[in-house]
């Protein structure tokens, strides 16, 4: 799941390094653990590995699954809602809810608890796994125009050919990206902490805007890929999809780099919004049925983007009016869908990566 820089009220800005817990006298009568744990700093460093590749593992999987059951005017909330089964089913948990979204929008669409929405044109699934906390985040794009038939225009056709186009470059420009940080850290340097040569987060950028601009589109300016703590999705560094020059140096940790591919103007606009939230600083709300949300969210998701279609199922429909009032007090943020400024369409091509002293593996393979 993205995060949008350079303005706008998404991706990091919004969030909270930790949970406050002003006036909340409930949520602080039960156990407080700490929510977020610094993989190299921790003295359980294997079993934290071992659940990072687990959620890898799964992610993966389920990318496989989602392979074989989206179809052209498939309802995305029934693509939604199978995948986070999976997930579940698999032993893991969503780490956010399942972004399906279509052309122009690049990202934070999810489907609502009576979404009507059908799949087609160019379709992005964006899947979180999370154990105890340990997240996988990956991203797979589809062509639904089924330009292969026989009945199929020219233009639909035509359509289709460019999705197709789009997605490669997005593939391209990861397996390029990958291929860098690969060749850049080796396990030597790593282990040390004296890398023979340095990688920056700008300079993997730079890989990625020039392998999409090479097939003649333009990375997503303001869209990036960001590095990935224990509850904490968008944590630390973050991993531009172009050459920003910046010198902050990859060093051990956990990363999703995912490059975002138009055929607009390369950035995206705040939307409609999407129905994710998260957790940011929990007031005590006027509404029982509030207080009950809020403290059902704080045991469940903790700092983890949810969504209002999950609590709908538990809470019913009287769960709209809570969130209405929990947004309105500062107890959360509710990320806006995230649109191509053009309405020109955008792929994604997502995985994430952890770093040790034994070098560089992709989890959600």
């Amino acid at each position: 799941m993205t995060e949008k820089q350079y303005g706008g009220s998404t991706g990091r800005s919004s969030g909270e390094k930790s949970i406050k817990k002003n006036g909340m006298s409930n949520l602080q009568k039960q156990p407080q653990t700490k929510v977020k744990t610094n993989i190299l700093e921790n003295s359980n460093q294997k079993t934290n590995e071992q659940k990072i590749l687990l959620a890898g593992k799964i992610a993966g999987e389920v990318k496989e699954y989602a392979k074989t059951i989206i179809k052209k005017d498939m309802l995305l909330l029934e693509i939604a809602e199978k995948i986070e089964n999976k997930i579940i089913e698999l032993g893991g948990k969503p780490a956010f809810p399942v972004n399906t979204s279509i052309n122009e929008i690049a990202a934070h669409y999810t489907p609502s608890h009576n979404d009507t929405s059908i799949a087609h044109g160019l379709l992005k699934v964006d899947l979180g796994v999370h154990i105890d906390g340990w997240i996988a985040d990956t991203a797979i794009s589809f062509d639904l125009e089924n330009s292969e038939s026989q009945e199929a225009s020219e233009d639909l056709k035509k359509s289709s050919e460019e999705n197709k186009k789009l997605i490669q470059a997005s593939k391209d420009a990861l397996e390029n990206a990958i291929e860098l940080v690969s060749k850049k850290i080796s396990p030597k340097g790593v282990s040390s902490g004296e890398e023979k040569e340095i990688l920056t987060t700008g300079e993997i950028g730079k890989t990625i805007q020039e392998t999409i601009e090479s097939k003649g589109f333009l990375p997503i300016i303001n869209l990036s890929g960001h590095q990935i703590e224990q509850n904490d999705l968008h944590a630390g560094l973050t991993i531009p999809n172009i050459d920003n020059k910046s010198t902050e140096i990859i060093s051990q940790g956990l990363y999703a780099i995912e490059p975002f591919v138009t055929n607009g103007n390369g950035k995206v606009r705040d939307g409609k919004p999407s129905g994710i939230y998260m957790l940011t600083n929990p007031k005590t709300p006027r509404m029982p049925i509030a207080r009950e949300i809020l403290e059902y969210i704080y045991e469940e998701y903790r700092t983890l983007p949810f969504c209002s279609r999950w609590l709908v199922k538990k809470f019913g429909m009287k769960t709209m009016f809570a969130l209405k009032q929990l947004e309105e007090n500062g107890s959360l943020h509710q990320f806006p869908q995230l649109v191509e400024s053009s309405n020109s369409k955008v792929a994604q091509t997502e995985h994430t990566l952890l770093i040790t002293e034994k070098g560089v593996e992709v989890t959600t393979k």
